[in-house]
Parts: C-alpha cells; sequence; structure tokens
C-alpha cells in the first residue's frame, strides 16, 4: 500500500497528505474526516481501510499511526450543517478542514475517489483509495477512532438511541429508537428514516418544545 507514496516521493513530492472521512451514510452525529501526512517511510504494518479493522485494532494502529506521522488533523460538520448543504458537499468540506488544519502544508493530497475543489493544490483522485494508498487508509483509521468516541460521548447525552454501539448508523435497534422517541438534536432531518413526530430531548434549556 505505500507504492503510489513512493512513486510520488520519487517524482520529487516530499509532503505527501492522504484524506478520507467517516460517517457519510449515518442517520445521526456529524461526518468526520482526517488528512495524515506520513514520514518520509510511509510502511505501517497493520494499516488498512478502517472497514476492515476491528474497534481494537483500530485504536492501536490509531495510536501508531499518530506517532509515527509528520502531520495528523481532523475535520468535523455537524448534522445541522449536513442537512443544510447534503452529505457530499459536507463530506468534502470535512476534509477540507481537515487539510486546512495541519501544521505542515501537503506538496500533493491522495484522496478516495473524489477531489475538493475548494483547495488549490496537486490531487489524485484514487478508486478504493483506502485500500491501495497508505496515507488514505491511515486517515480513514484516525477519522473513524475520533468519531467514534464523538459517538461515545453523545451515547451517555441521549442513552436510548444506543449510539455507543451503532454509531450512528441505521440499525434496527437505532431505528426502533426512533419510532418510539423521535429524533435527538443530532439526527440528520434531512435523511430518510429521521423523522419529527416529537422529540425526546428539547433545545440546551431543558424546553421538550421545538
Amino acid at each position: 500500500m505505500s507504492a503510489i507514496e513512493r512513486r510520488l516521493r520519487d517524482f520529487g513530492f516530499r509532503a505527501i497528505a492522504g484524506t478520507d472521512e467517516v460517517g457519510r451514510g449515518c442517520l445521526a452525529g456529524p461526518v468526520v474526516a482526517a488528512c495524515v501526512i506520513l514520514d518520509l517511510e510511509p510502511t505501517l504494518l497493520g494499516v488498512n481501510d478502517s472497514k476492515l479493522l476491528d474497534g481494537i485494532d483500530r485504536v492501536s494502529i490509531c495510536r501508531h499511526v499518530i506517532a509515527r506521522a509528520r502531520a495528523v488533523a481532523v475535520g468535523v460538520v455537524e448534522p445541522h450543517a449536513i442537512d443544510a448543504m447534503n452529505i457530499l458537499r459536507a463530506s468534502k468540506l470535512a476534509m477540507a478542514e481537515a487539510v486546512e488544519n495541519l501544521p505542515l502544508r501537503p506538496d500533493i493530497l491522495l484522496l478516495d475517489a473524489v477531489t475538493l475543489e475548494q483547495l488549490e493544490m496537486p490531487q489524485v483522485p484514487l478508486i478504493e483509495g483506502d485500500k491501495r494508498s497508505v496515507s488514505i487508509a491511515a486517515a480513514s483509521v484516525v477519522a473513524k477512532v475520533y468519531r467514534d468516541l464523538l459517538m461515545e460521548s453523545y451515547h451517555d447525552r441521549y442513552p436510548v438511541y444506543d449510539f455507543r454501539h451503532n454509531r450512528g448508523y441505521a440499525t434496527e435497534g437505532h431505528q426502533a429508537a426512533l419510532k418510539l422517541y423521535g429524533p435527538s438534536p443530532i439526527h440528520r432531518m434531512s435523511f430518510e428514516g429521521v423523522e419529527e413526530p416529537m422529540l425526546l430531548f428539547g433545545r440546551e434549556d431543558g424546553d421538550s418544545a421545538r
């Protein structure tokens, strides 16, 4: 998975960044992206697309990535912004924010099958990039771990939806909770399956009306 990065280094690129996002298909919670610039020898044993790793491996590899990376940053787009702009634009915005949040400016950006029109830098979109590029795979792991921790914090606030286990995805239990309680403030109201007959949780002041 390092072949692309090594070829780019042969062409003179040094700060090679990979970016990826997680949470596009969720009914609740933000979309989160990460951007990673690995060191000059980008081989990281065990790094793979975050969807192919179990939770324990993912956290361990995330720590390894952060320890070996030259730069790591994340971008987060919240549910209300997703509703306002659609999930594709929100995903691209999260990735662009992750790139802009890096302390080191990339020479070139590797992405999973998209380009970020708002960024003026060389970009290489790769089909199934998270399986072909160690930099994109590393970013997918960091983004997944970061988002999972966010959803665990939301579980403590809205326990009836079981965010600790479903991470906001449309599991059977999550959909049943939506039908029973209605959406929480972190649900994506524009997504199919999220209805608004009532809100179990109201505004920050505790008012149950909306």
